[in-house]
């Protein structure tokens, strides 16, 4: 009888109860969810691996009416995408391939979960971009360059006798945000990617991922003709060499049919490339995409090259590719990182976008946050990446905005695309950090539709992952959206840059001079400061890369009064007593943006501690101790910058600014023991 009273108490409290989660379900968790409909609810006509997948998630999870799947060639035009009409009886899901099905699927499912309305759905939904494609920068012996999330999800040595289940769910999880390409291994690749024994187990991959959706791509090493079979070298205009290329794509297809093509590093930070050859990045580039031509394959070719030189580093990789324009063969893309150092928290954008008209270009972002605080720091990258897709070029007039030039709208490219440096390993959250999540999940859904709000990612994944309780929705929302801003201002506000502490990123070394290493990794390089001020001088009595953007950008950005106060110092040596539009010094303004992040960060530290109730004590203990670890991070950030700059500016820190707790000569001291570049 005692056992039965428990019983009946728990059963009434369990609608209170919030069970423990690991965070490995993702955005995919569906508490209240049971059972899905019957099957015989679902109409469809054929059999498909892809269309089965579509059927199951609905028989598990879908609690609506009747759905009917539709393939319908007169949808062609859509691509990928598909149209989703309700009436009283049934929601019709159309589209003119299966995986259309599959992701319209997907999308009443994501409805359902944010409790939207599903009366009178009348939707249509055509991607953005062709190819929306994950990097990881995996290496072979299960390492990730800049992964924060633990081992790579990919088990070469196991691979292709033992297969791990997380392959599946991870192709799920891409699927369900639209993303349909994955390039498995790191950019710095090794050779031995090419080997025959790897693509056997690459086949495996993308023979699971295939009813996803996901085609497979490789980061080649231009080297691999040289070091596997022994070439006498790797020149792309070398006859053996073109023909070794041909014979490796013949052998990829024949284990892949479907395989998407080739991602290249070269000639950058030591990778071989055909300049070793006295050749261009056209020549090399070329060369694979007349190998991979026959099985429309594509080539993306990185844009990410700095060479030791005199010449600013913002600069570089427009000078290299500009004069190349038009000399590429219509397979092969340009990727472009967003700005034109390295995946800092804010940049200008990257001047090569548009100023290519002949040849296609795609973003490459960073879900990964190598400069953003690892898996340690909350920080929301989807307003990061609207920041770069809205911002307008002018290069074809103005509207000509990133989104524009790279998804076909003003220049009709064979194939667009967009990718991004995932974040992804084998922890259990997949991501390394609960809010991580959300930066794959942004990615996925704006190169799905790069039209979406920040809010309506944030407000969907919160809703889908946590709770649609608004009491938690609200807040986070809010959170999420000013986090990226929020580690702007205490890492590098107003458009200060790269000023990490070497190597491996994490942390403030504004102090860093590497007199023995290249100039561009060293932190004075960046900010310059003197006695006079700080900031590099892009302008004309600097090093003029402002003249790379087309007008009026090269003339707003050119002119201290008229460049975006958060970017002032990318662009110019700004006076330490310049008074800024509030009235502020640079150095007063500077002060208080440091001591406003330090602020926000414990700001979200109260909001996190108020919201325990509306989360499973796992992730609640889990978040709140990194936002501790993000609260330090923040305070030691702002306490570096300011006590280093001070010794140039001879300013005192305003009063009502919270003192420093370090000293300048201690934090100096601080090494820690990470990673390297990419």
């Amino acid at each position: 009888m005692q056992n039965f009273r428990v019983y009946i108490i728990l059963f009434l409290l369990f609608p209170l109860m919030i069970f423990a989660d690991d965070g490995s379900k993702l955005w995919l968790r569906f508490p209240n969810v049971k059972k899905g409909i019957s099957a015989d609810k679902i109409i469809s006509k054929g059999k498909n691996p892809t269309l089965d997948i579509a059927k199951n998630e609905l028989t598990d999870l879908w609690q609506g009416q009747a759905v009917e799947l539709r393939t319908e060639t007169a949808l062609k035009n859509l691509k990928d995408g598909y149209t989703i009409k309700s009436t009283s009886d049934k929601i019709t899901i159309s589209s003119s391939k299966e995986i259309g099905l599959l992701y319209g699927v997907y999308h009443i499912l994501r409805l359902q979960e944010t409790k939207s309305n599903l009366e009178n759905l009348n939707i249509t939904e055509k991607p953005s971009y062709d190819v929306r494609i994950l990097n990881h920068w995996d290496n072979l012996d299960g390492t990730i360059e800049r992964g924060y999330a633990g081992h790579s999800l990919w088990k070469w040595e196991d691979l292709p006798g033992k297969i791990s289940p997380r392959y599946k769910e991870y192709a799920r999880a891409n699927a369900s945000i639209g993303i349909n390409s994955v390039v498995l291994n790191n950019v710095n690749a090794s050779p031995n990617m090419l080997r025959r024994d790897y693509l056997e187990k690459v086949k495996i991959l993308a023979d699971i991922f295939r009813p996803y959706g996901i085609k497979v791509y490789l980061s080649v090493n231009f080297s691999s003709p040289k070091v596997l079979d022994g070439l006498e070298n790797s020149d792309p205009l070398n006859k053996n060499v073109q023909n070794w290329w041909k014979g490796k794509a013949s052998e990829i297809y024949k284990l892949i049919p479907d395989f998407g093509g080739f991602l290249v590093k070269a000639n950058s930070e030591g990778q071989p490339g055909p300049q070793d050859y006295g050749r261009t990045h056209a020549d090399g580039a070329n060369m694979m995409a007349d190998a991979l031509k026959p099985y429309n394959g594509i080539v993306m070719w990185r844009a990410f090259v700095y060479s030791p030189s005199n010449e600013d580093r913002a600069k570089q990789a427009y000078l290299e590719f500009v004069p190349l324009d038009g000399k590429f063969r219509d397979n092969v893309i340009i990727q472009i990182k967003n700005g034109p150092i390295d995946f800092q928290p804010r940049e200008a954008f990257n001047p090569l976008f548009g100023a290519l008209k002949k040849t296609p270009e795609m973003v490459e972002f960073q879900i990964t946050q190598e400069y953003l605080g690892f898996s340690n720091h909350v920080v929301f990258l989807a307003p990061l990446f609207k920041e770069n897709l809205d911002s307008d070029t002018y290069s074809y007039g103005k509207g000509s905005t990133i989104a524009k030039l790279t998804d076909g709208t003003l220049m009709k490219n064979k194939i667009t695309a967009i990718s991004a440096v995932a974040n992804i390993g084998e922890d259990t959250n997949w991501t390394g950090h609960h809010f991580a999540q959300a930066n794959w999940y942004a990615f996925g859904r704006l190169a799905w539709n790069h039209d979406l709000s920040s809010e309506q990612i944030a407000d969907e994944w919160i809703k889908m992952t946590f709770t649609d309780n608004q009491d938690f929705v609200k807040p986070v929302t809010e959170m999420m959206l000013s986090s990226r801003e929020t580690a702007v201002d205490y890492m590098m506000p107003l458009g200060l840059h790269h000023i990490f502490a070497s190597g491996h990123h994490y942390g403030p070394e504004p102090w860093g001079d590497y007199k023995n290493g290249r100039p561009d990794w060293s932190p004075v390089y960046y900010h310059k400061a003197d006695a006079n001020g700080v900031g590099f001088d892009r302008t004309k009595t600097g090093s003029n890369a402002v003249s790379l953007y087309f007008p009026p950008l090269n003339e707003t950005y050119g002119n201290i009064k008229t460049t975006p106060e958060n970017l002032i110092l990318w662009f110019h040596h700004v006076p330490w007593n310049y008074k800024m539009k509030d009235g502020k010094t640079l150095w007063e303004e500077l002060s208080y943006k440091y001591d406003s992040g330090v602020k926000n960060v414990r700001d979200y530290q109260k909001i996190w501690d108020k919201l325990k109730t509306y989360v499973d004590e796992d992730r609640f203990t889990f978040v709140q101790s990194k936002l501790k670890i993000q609260e330090k991070d923040a305070v030691w950030w702002k306490d570096a910058c300011l006590l280093y700059f001070q010794t140039f500016s001879k300013m005192p820190i305003p009063n009502d600014i919270e003192k420093p707790v370090h000293e300048l000569e201690d934090l100096k001291k601080i090494k820690l023991n990470m990673g390297h570049h990419n």
